[in-house]
């Protein structure tokens, strides 16, 4: 089946069509077709053109679009989880989630749109504001690069397209290369929902050439961009004073103190470990277990990773599938070794068929190790003890990336101790940091990039606040 590109409400397609391939078995799956630079500039063009119909919507009228989409999107919810599942290897069953988890952002984008609002300022706080009275007003930004990855692509797609739309934004939205399928049903069921023609456009290709265009295009206002951060900072570097948030992974650590309930806290972290073949920036990676319980989780934490069942993505039983591509198992087949000739102990898994990784649990990680310091994105996690709370937290923050930590424990005050220490985006108290709603803040410090998402928080960032000051 054919995907053309949507480039101002119409299907384009190049005379370089690309075979999408379903990563467990390399098997065909669709055809799309690999933008060229001027393609890029048509949706650029076509977006521009847009923009003023957009910032006339009302808000109701923008909420009513995105109702629409959210009403169409659950009719054609199981078509879509064929499509991410298909595209990004990711078992049947956690494709149906990521569906559920894109239909709540529509509805969270449609109720924010309602909500886009400034303030009345207290001109009279200052002696020369007697008499004068003053208002802020939220206006949109214009066009927006969206550049998102494949191990969402429909949900962190619609983190960006629901905010820009609410906020009277238009988009030119660049999905990943291997995941571009969810990305061009979505812009058909907008169509279909009465947006605008324009005003989102999804151009298919290669980010290194498309995403670099768009970010260094003078008529695009703001890039949102969610990737490693080798990418997130030279997109900052080339963008220059355009508005850019990125979310760039993480390195995800959960403490596990003495007095933690571990019948709740091992099956939350296997889960948090291994779903989606640990391809989520916010995957546990690296956990922290109390020297007086270490032997105990990992024998417990080790015996559940193996009951994983292991299969195409497909099957409804399945668990643990592939890793987007042969060459990313490998990378993690590697980090696995590195370790292991460095002194790490492997507990069972780590073996590789093709594409797929058998669940990896390893002790006694060296802290210099890639799968230590760097996100794995794969299904491999780091087991070491620690003797006291605060060396825990130090070790916590010895990472580059700060997006979401974890910590599990019944004492209150312990917990709260560590939420205020760790360095991050995000803290969670007895629950994983693989933990996410759509509707709450999220984004990171350090190297895990700038901003936030969330469709209320987005909006702040993709909309610009004016005063209009008047004389009584």
């Amino acid at each position: 089946m054919e995907f053309p590109m949507h480039i101002g409400g119409e299907p384009v397609k190049t005379p370089v069509p690309q075979e999408i391939l379903l990563p467990y078995d390399g098997s065909p799956v669709a055809t799309v077709f690999q933008a060229s630079e001027q393609n890029a500039e048509d949706a650029v063009q076509a977006a521009l053109k847009a923009a003023a119909v957009m910032r006339e919507l009302s808000r109701e009228q923008r909420a009513a679009i995105l109702r629409r989409a959210h009403q169409k999107t659950i009719e054609r919810q199981e078509e879509l989880a064929r499509a991410v599942s298909s595209e990004s290897g990711k078992p049947i069953r956690d494709a149906r989630a990521e569906v559920g988890r894109a239909i709540q952002t529509l509805l969270f984008s449609a109720e924010e749109a309602h909500r886009v609002c400034g303030e009345v300022i207290p001109m009279d706080a200052a002696p020369a504001g007697q008499g004068y009275w003053a208002i802020t007003v939220r206006e949109p930004l214009g066009v927006i690069a969206a550049i998102t990855p494949f191990n969402f692509p429909l949900n962190l797609s619609l983190h960006k397209i629901g905010p820009a739309i609410a906020a009277g934004n238009v988009v030119v939205h660049k999905p990943a290369s291997a995941t571009p399928l969810s990305a061009l049903l979505m812009a058909r069921i907008f169509a279909e929902s009465g947006l605008p023609a324009g005003a989102l456009n999804v151009v298919t290709g290669p980010g290194g050439t498309l995403g670099e265009f768009l970010v260094r295009h003078p008529n695009v206002a703001m890039v949102t961009f969610t990737g490693s951060p080798e990418v997130g900072l030279r997109i900052r570097s080339l963008a220059g004073l355009k508005r850019v948030t990125l979310e760039l992974g993480n390195n995800s650590a959960v403490i596990i103190e003495p007095d933690a309930r571990l019948d709740e806290a091992v099956p939350r972290c296997v889960a948090g470990a291994y779903a989606l073949s640990g391809q989520s920036c916010i995957s546990v990676q690296r956990i922290l277990a109390h020297r007086d319980i270490r032997d105990a989780f990992v024998e417990s934490f080790a015996a559940a990773a193996g009951r994983l069942k292991i299969g195409h993505p497909h099957d409804e039983e399945t668990e643990i599938s592939s890793l987007v591509t042969v060459q990313e198992a490998q990378r993690v087949e590697e980090w696995i070794c590195e370790a292991v000739r460095e002194g790490a102990r492997l507990i069972r898994g780590g073996g590789r068929r093709h594409a797929t990784i058998e669940p990896a649990v390893l002790t006694d990680v060296p802290p210099h190790v890639r799968l230590s310091c760097r996100e794995a994105f794969g299904p491999v996690v780091a087991i070491n003890s620690y003797e006291s709370l605060d060396q825990a937290i130090e070790m916590v923050n010895a990472s580059a990336y700060g997006l979401q930590a974890g910590i599990y424990t019944q004492d209150i005050r312990n917990a709260f101790h560590a939420a205020r220490r760790v360095h991050v985006g995000g803290f969670l108290i007895n629950e994983i940091p693989t933990y996410r709603v759509d509707h709450m803040p999220y984004g990171g410090v350090k190297l895990s990039g700038t901003g936030r998402e969330g469709p209320k928080y987005a909006i702040e960032e993709m909309t610009e606040p004016k005063i209009i000051v008047w004389k009584g």
